[in-house]
């Protein structure tokens, strides 16, 4: 049975205030220890590194520019990076040949423009497992601008929690949103409590949405659970799907080229999933929205009442 979040976050959080590693810092790369994030990947630029983090609190952040870095805290969810940004944009500016970011916690991101993030992936591979992303304006904002055909996200075994909005700026922020790459994957992870948007935005042509809980019951403001804005093909399977009754746009739960037909839609699988109201949530959304004109492949899945299964748009 999976805790909430903040008795989840608690329990990792025993250990107080950072801890130095060997050799003189809490960021230790091949046993040797630094005082921030940015003297660790600024010694060794030009290779590939992972950058081991000892528990604490860290009011800091890292620009990565070159080589594929990993970051991994010791001890997995004793690692948070607190309310700090670099670049106007997010605690880590991911702009290298790859990033790994494994076992840290992203808290109170908020910046000028509304997109405030634990990680803005702007180039390169990522890799997300064994993380937290709470009450900030987004989780995960990756680049939409410069399309990657071979390009790779993947998100593992995560919480995303108190995030999005839609009343700070104009524009929406998303607890995730993503972008410019061929497949991106979401597995085994928590989307709860949104705060605006939607939970998961995906620009792309490829996903696999697979095996996540999107509990909509305590969000406020929020849109769709998954809106694939342009089109996909792909999967979305074994989810679990709460709507709640404080929403902005309740008219779905899955939205396919609602903006636009970029991407081929034909044969996106929807099948094994769950979807119910909250309690008080007295609206009859549909599962489904189609505006891709094309036919997806609908297979079996159990909806609560007041849930219609399907409709073109």
């Amino acid at each position: 049975m999976r805790l909430p979040t903040s008795l989840l976050l608690a329990s990792l959080l025993a250990a107080a205030g950072p801890v130095a590693a060997q050799g003189g810092g809490p960021f230790s790369v091949d046993g040797r220890g630094y005082r921030t994030l940015e003297d660790a990947m600024g010694a060794n630029m030009g290779r590939d590194i992972t950058v081991t983090i000892a528990p604490g609190v860290y009011r800091e952040c890292a620009v990565q520019t070159s080589d594929r870095v990993t970051y991994r805290a010791a001890q997995p969810g004793t690692v948070v990076f607190d309310g700090v940004t670099c670049e106007g944009k997010a605690a880590l500016v991911l702009r290298g040949k790859g990033s790994t970011i494994d076992g840290i916690v992203f808290r109170n991101m908020r910046v000028g423009d509304g997109n405030g993030s634990g990680i803005r992936h702007e180039i390169g591979d990522l890799t997300v497992t064994n993380s937290m992303f709470l009450d900030s304006q987004e989780g995960i904002l990756g680049d939409t601008r410069e399309y990657q055909p071979n390009g790779r996200v993947t998100i593992d075994r995560s919480t995303f929690s108190g995030l999005g909005q839609c009343d700070e700026t104009p524009d929406c922020a998303h607890s995730v949103y993503l972008g410019a790459s061929g497949t991106i994957t979401i597995t085994n992870s928590r989307f709860e409590r949104g705060r605006g948007g939607h939970y998961v935005k995906v620009r792309g042509p490829r996903v696999v949405i697979a095996d996540n809980s999107f509990d909509d019951s305590q969000g406020t403001r929020t849109n769709y659970a998954i809106d694939l804005p342009e089109g996909a093909t792909g999967a979305i399977t074994g989810n679990a799907f709460v709507q709640g009754k404080a929403k902005e746009n309740w008219g779905a739960f899955i939205a396919v080229a609602a903006e636009a037909k970029k991407y081929r839609s034909g044969g996106l699988r929807i099948e094994g999933n769950e979807a119910r109201l909250a309690p008080g949530q007295s609206k009859s959304p549909v599962f489904v929205a189609n505006g891709s004109g094309e036919r997806l492949a609908i297979g079996a899945n159990t909806l609560g009442a007041g849930v219609r299964p399907y409709e073109d748009r």
